[in-house]
């Protein structure tokens, strides 16, 4: 039920907060089988679930231009089945044990998961080992694929208001570095595609050594391990995965680009800034420079934009932190006839502001529990703490302990690092303007 009284939401983020404050450590095992498989274990008997999880360090960088798409086509075809699940019985075998599972896909990782009653454990086990030692990748498969991931890209992408925004973004930001395009890739790659290539890209990248098995919820340490050993131990490794390491050179000049979107009437202006890795303190502070410029009706953009002056139907900013750069974006949809460029301005003020006066103490301390509140709902579930032991490991220098890190680098983030951050990224001749406008039918 929405808590709509100012003494209820007050309550609400009591309670969150002590939730924070009080979070205890999350304990975990990790090792690594001889085939290379980096394996972590939490045990948490609050509810009688365990998540059966397998991060593979691949996504659409590691792809090469002309064979785009591949990370995210892998994360539909390893669904097909294996040597011993017929084609299409995986998501059955999965409903048939009482669980859910899916898999999603970014510029940098894949990832698979199963949810089941815990025991159901050996099952969740026996599933992602199929996947990995020895799925079918025919031209059956790929086939059907094709058309899955074809109508994926015209509903989500091609159809939808606004789908090639993030496109247009990243196409400008990097030049060099294989964010340069989108995850889903390009449709003319994946039909030109052979099945040999698929099959090379599977056996280079779906391997034990690169890969993270995370499982967390209701287990008992000693005999999930000695299932690991059965049905993940016999399966080889591949050669060793070398990540692309490509550095892109600064933007030092405003770039202004125009894009146009049949599938609008609305205009929007966006602004977009390359920013550091996700492993570094200061995509922290842009996360929390985001919840001050936009982080609900409170917040400074919203507040002036939004319901103060009218101008705009929806604002919006975030730092999208990947592995090796982020990009931060200001957006916003215009009310009416309202000019864009009197949006642009807005940002403008705004974060000149920030760059130049600290922000209050009670707006810092605003923005620290709203921050708190996120790591707390993000790692309530044994899914989500699977999936971030996962990620410290791999993105975070194979510091799974990260995820006992994270609050306390959240609130070790001063008002003096929040101004230093903007004056360091958010500057005019660092970014890109994005006019996306309605184009005539």
């Amino acid at each position: 039920m929405l808590l709509r009284s100012k003494g209820s939401l007050l309550i609400a983020g009591a309670l969150l907060l002590s939730m924070a404050s009080s979070a205890q450590e999350v304990k975990f095992t990790e090792y690594d089988l001889d085939n290379g498989l980096h394996v972590i274990l939490h045990q948490d008997h609050t509810a009688p679930v365990v998540a059966v999880s397998v991060m593979y360090h691949v996504g659409s960088k590691n792809e090469t231009p002309g064979l785009t798409g591949f990370a995210h086509f892998f994360e539909h075809l390893l669904f097909e089945g294996s040597e011993n699940i017929k084609r299409g019985e995986f998501m059955k075998i999965v409903s048939a044990g009482g669980g859910q599972n899916n898999a999603n896909t970014t510029q940098d990782r894949t990832f698979y998961y199963e949810v089941f009653p815990s025991n159901q454990l050996k099952l969740g086990l026996w599933l992602e080992s199929e996947r990995m030692m020895h799925p079918v990748i025919n031209q059956i498969g790929v086939n059907t694929q094709r058309e899955v991931v074809k109508e994926e890209k015209r509903m989500r992408v091609d159809n939808r208001p606004y789908g090639h925004l993030m496109e247009d973004v990243f196409k400008n930001l990097f030049t060099k570095h294989p964010y340069h395009w989108q995850t889903i890739g390009s449709m003319d790659d994946i039909n030109r595609a052979k099945l040999s290539e698929f099959q090379d890209f599977f056996k280079k990248f779906y391997t034990p050594g690169n890969a993270v098995l995370s499982i967390s919820g209701d287990l008992n340490i000693d005999s999930t391990k000695a299932l690991i050993s059965s049905y993940f131990g016999p399966i080889a490794n591949g050669p060793k995965v070398v990540q692309p390491s490509i550095k892109e050179d600064p933007i030092t000049h405003q770039i202004i680009d125009t894009a146009y979107d049949a599938n609008i009437q609305v205009p929007a202006l966006l602004t977009a800034y390359r920013t550091p890795a996700e492993n570094s303190k200061d995509a922290v502070a842009l996360q929390m420079i985001s919840s001050i410029l936009s982080g609900g009706a409170s917040s400074r953009l919203y507040k002036e934009l939004v319901d103060d002056k009218k101008t705009a139907l929806e604002v919006a900013s975030f730092n999208y932190a990947l592995e090796d750069y982020g990009a931060y974006l200001v957006l916003a949809i215009p009310n009416g006839a309202t000019p864009l460029d009197s949006l642009l301005q807005a940002f403008d003020t705004n974060i000149k502001e920030l760059q130049t006066n600290l922000i209050s103490e009670k707006d810092y301390q605003k923005i620290l529990n709203q921050a708190e509140m996120d790591f707390v709902n993000k790692s309530n579930t044994s899914l989500g703490v699977a999936e971030a032991l996962a990620a410290g490991y791999t993105f975070f220098n194979k510091n799974t302990n990260h995820i006992n890190e994270e609050l306390q680098e959240i609130r070790s983030v001063t008002r003096e690092q929040i101004r230093d951050v903007a004056r360091k990224y958010l500057n005019p001749n660092q970014r890109l303007i994005l006019y996306y406008l309605p184009k005539a039918k």
